[in-house]
């Protein structure tokens, strides 16, 4: 028995080494009885046997339990008439090739048992009413009168070539292209993408795109998290949690990334030490020059200065960067996370939606310096601007697979909208082709004369191509009230000034108005003041110094720039309404969501279980229901698609109640905006000239900082 399992080991798993290999034979050969069935023996050893030979399928190893179980209890699992299989059987295979395949089959499951071990079908049918009995009893003790709604998870599987795993498990795979293959990945019940195709080359900048809901950041993650496989010498980093906040400095904390350079660091400072103690080993002395040469090798001296670099493009300043990262709010350590990836250079960096953290300055030298980056990049933005400038491809996400353009989005338009073009002339020009054709045929069926031309034609018809028509995506459609004219002035600020305390002015004497018919945008950088202003307006904060007046009819409608800290994650999209307005019908709520794209089934999901766009779909939903005639939206693009950005700007073009924006999306500002405010240095000033004037002025300060 030992030596039967110990070659059907060496067979299935050559490259098994002799660790594993002993332990699993002390599995087969001294648990027999410990095992009743060949599930039981693949929840012990199943996993290890999967990591072992990853190109071999769950099914595989299952039918290799069985062997072992075969081997291992030949009395109790081999009946009489069944046969112990000497291979691995493709069910599919077999399916697919059934003439012939009749004994084998039979092998497989058609199992002569004894009479004595037959079912009395009257005890079974007692038992099982029985046992119906308890569960029924059980369940009226704890029957919730609502089932509640779960939170799905996302998983992934992928079909590997033997040829990669090979090249894996030798480690002669030196390739930087990226190749993942045949994957899938679900969300819960829903397939994201199904039997998907992804090539990643060296050095080239790939943006992601594609509508929200349909599983950018769930396959970013899915491969951050190896859960597809990648080759291992690959360095990943995914840029998506924020740097734990503690005593290290900011410049510390992304020197800190340079695992190389910290090592050598260290060892320097550690043989100093022993010399300094009067150490006079000559090893320590040439140990020491080596740790030199390795230092000068990869500019040591130069990484300060280029991490510094990096942070003042991403809006620390000096003074900044030596404070420590726990004193930053979770905006900044985003940043500080991903200036730490710019400086480590992984092989390949996955980024999703870079440009939400930053204000339009930080976005202009963001762009600028991925232009030049060297390894691999993928990237998902909602940001025109920012996909018409970084990226050299992109990869766009529908219909449960992934389609690959050449250049940037504008070149991806372009040809997409050409390619769907020719796909519906090529289609209707079928259809009309078939339509003769067919007239042709209905015409002279049974017109003996032209029965071979006839005949000819219907074998015509069979062999043209089946092409199908070309797939429209769903127009986004957001839809704000209609509201009541209000007599201007609706919003004024006279002498207004803010501070948090004596020394830490924030607004001084600064004086605006607004109505209905303003749509107005304020820019500047992180911790101007922006959000700071918005409240001030709504009287969320109390200004310390002038007057604000407000007609007495205005109704606010805020979007916080954080509005997912708003919702309430562990409740339906139509329970959330429901609980901020109770009171009215479901179908109320429903229509108001499909007024901003939650519709159908989406409407009953958790809030959790949606996309980030989904959330903000939501929230528009809720902050419209109260029927508002001013909006503020403080960054509302965030997470949203292009489709849905451009939908919104039409929307807000629609809407005849007031806007003030708060946006660093150039986009949107130039489809709704109509006047400029900057805000910085303690005031807030309107720019002639629009956002093309204050993008002048962001890269001429940009040019200075580097000349200097």
């Amino acid at each position: 028995m030992t030596t039967a399992c110990t070659n059907l080991l060496k067979k299935e798993f050559p490259s098994m080494d002799s660790e594993t290999k002993q332990y699993i034979e002390g599995i087969l050969t001294g648990g027999a009885d410990d095992f009743e069935s060949g599930d039981d023996l693949y929840d012990a050893i199943g996993d290890l046997l999967h990591e072992i030979a990853a190109e071999k399928g769950e099914d595989d190893i299952r039918d290799l339990c069985e062997q072992f179980l075969c081997i291992m209890k030949p009395t109790d699992n081999v009946r009489k008439g069944a046969k112990v299989l000497d291979a691995p059987k493709s069910l599919g295979q077999m399916a697919a090739n059934m003439e012939g395949l009749q004994e084998d089959i039979s092998s497989i499951w058609v199992v002569s048992r004894d009479d004595n071990l037959k079912v009395n079908s009257k005890k079974l049918e007692k038992a099982q009413q029985k046992l119906q009995q308890k569960q029924d009893k059980r369940s009226d003790v704890v029957k919730p009168a609502v089932m509640a709604p779960q939170l799905q998870t996302a998983t992934a599987s992928q079909v590997v070539s033997k040829k990669d795993n090979q090249l894996e498990v030798k480690g002669n795979n030196r390739s930087m292209d990226i190749r993942i293959e045949n994957f899938d990945v679900s969300y819960g019940n829903k397939v994201l993408l199904q039997n998907a195709d992804l090539l990643l080359a060296n050095g080239r900048r790939y943006g992601l795109v594609g509508r929200n809901g349909l599983g950018k950041t769930t396959l970013l993650r899915m491969i951050s998290g190896k859960q597809l496989t990648i080759p291992s010498h690959i360095t990943i980093l995914h840029v998506e949690q924020e740097v734990i906040g503690d005593d290290t400095s900011a410049l510390a904390s992304v020197l800190e990334c340079d695992f190389v350079r910290e090592r050598l660091l260290k060892e320097e400072k550690e043989i100093a030490a022993e010399v300094a103690a009067g150490s006079t080993d000559p090893a320590l002395s040439q140990k020491l020059t080596e740790i030199y040469q390795s230092l000068e090798l990869i500019e040591s001296d130069k990484a300060p200065a280029r991490a510094s670099i990096i942070l003042i493009g991403l809006g620390f300043t000096k003074e900044m960067q030596a404070r420590s990262t726990k004193t930053f709010s979770g905006g900044w350590r985003m940043r500080l996370a991903l200036a730490r990836a710019l400086f480590s250079k992984p092989d390949l960096l996955l980024l999703d939606e870079p440009t939400n953290m930053l204000d339009i300055k930080a976005i202009i030298w963001l762009e600028n310096y991925l232009q030049n980056w060297p390894t691999t990049l993928l990237v998902v933005s909602h940001d025109r601007n920012f996909l018409d400038t970084v990226p050299t491809d992109i990869l766009h996400l529908h219909s449960q697979r992934i389609e690959v353009y050449k250049g940037n989005y504008e070149q991806f338009d372009k040809t997409r909208t050409e390619k769907h073009k020719a796909q519906r002339r090529e289609y209707e020009a079928q259809m009309a082709h078939r339509q003769h054709v067919q007239e042709f045929i209905d015409r002279f069926r049974y017109n003996a004369n032209r029965a071979a031309s006839v005949q000819s034609k219907i074998k015509m018809l069979e062999k043209l191509p089946e092409l199908k028509p070309v797939e429209k995506e769903v127009e986004v459609v957001l839809k704000f009230p209609e509201v009541e004219p209000l007599n201007p002035p609706v919003l004024t600020l006279n002498e207004v000034s803010f501070m948090y305390n004596k020394d830490k002015v924030i607004f001084n004497t600064i004086n605006l108005n607004a109505n209905l018919e303003s749509r107005i945008c304020i820019v500047g950088e992180n911790g101007a003041g922006k959000t700071t202003l918005l409240k001030i307006m709504q009287g969320m904060l109390t200004p310390t110094g002038g007057m604000i007046s407000q007609h007495r009819g205005l109704k606010y409608g805020y979007f916080a720039q954080h509005h997912v800290d708003q919702l309430n994650m562990n409740t339906t999209c139509v329970g959330l309404l429901q609980e901020t307005f109770p009171g009215k019908t479901v179908e109320e709520y429903r229509r108001q969501l499909g007024s901003f794209g939650i519709s159908g089934d989406l409407a009953l999901q958790l809030v959790a279980s949606l996309s980030g766009g989904q959330k903000s779909r939501v929230t528009f939903a809720k902050m419209c229901m109260a029927r508002p005639n001013f909006l503020i939206l403080d960054e509302p693009t965030n997470h949203l698609d292009i489709e849905t950005i451009a939908a919104l700007g039409a929307a807000i073009n629609k809407f005849n109640g007031g806007l003030i924006l708060v946006s660093h999306d150039e986009r949107l500002i130039r489809m709704v905006c109509k006047e400029l405010w900057v805000c910085g240095n303690g005031t807030v000033t309107s720019l002639e000239g629009g956002i093309e004037e204050y993008k002048r002025l962001v890269l001429k300060e940009l040019a200075d900082a580097a000349a200097k």
